[in-house]
C-alpha cells in the first residue's frame, strides 16, 4: 500500500480530479493548505494597492492506493496539473503499513 500526497494548484484540482476518475480514483482526502515556496508569495490588489501575500495557497490531496497503482496515480497528477510554471507542486510517494476501514474492521488493498 501507499499514500500519495500531492500539493497542486487550486485552478488545477478540477482537472486533476477528472484524470483520476479516469484511472478508477474516486475516493480521496482534501485540504487547503498554505505554504512558501520559489514564487515570495501572490500579489493581491485592494482599492488599487499591491500588497504581497506571504503565503502561496494550494491544495493537498491524499491519496491511499495499492502498489500497482501508484505510477497511474502520479503520472494522472503530473499530465493534468502541470502548467510548465513555477509553483506547479509536489508529489510525495509514502510507504503504507496497514490500513483498517473502521466500519467494517477490513484491512488492506479490501479497506481502501
Amino acid at each position: 500500500m501507499k499514500k500519495i500526497e500531492a500539493i497542486i494548484r487550486l485552478s488545477r484540482f478540477d482537472k486533476i480530479r477528472d484524470a483520476l476518475a479516469l484511472i478508477g480514483i474516486n475516493f480521496f482526502t482534501l485540504q487547503d493548505v498554505k505554504g512558501f515556496g520559489l514564487q515570495k508569495g501572490e500579489k493581491m490588489v485592494y482599492r488599487g494597492s499591491v500588497y504581497d501575500a506571504d503565503y502561496i495557497a494550494r491544495l493537498q490531496i491524499d491519496i491511499l492506493t495499492t502498489d500497482d497503482m501508484v505510477d497511474a496515480v502520479v503520472d494522472a497528477i503530473i499530465s493534468s496539473g502541470k502548467t510548465g510554471e513555477v509553483g506547479d507542486g509536489k508529489i510525495i510517494v509514502y510507504d503504507v503499513q496497514e490500513v483498517v476501514r473502521i466500519r467494517t474492521g477490513e484491512k488492506g488493498s479490501e479497506a481502501v
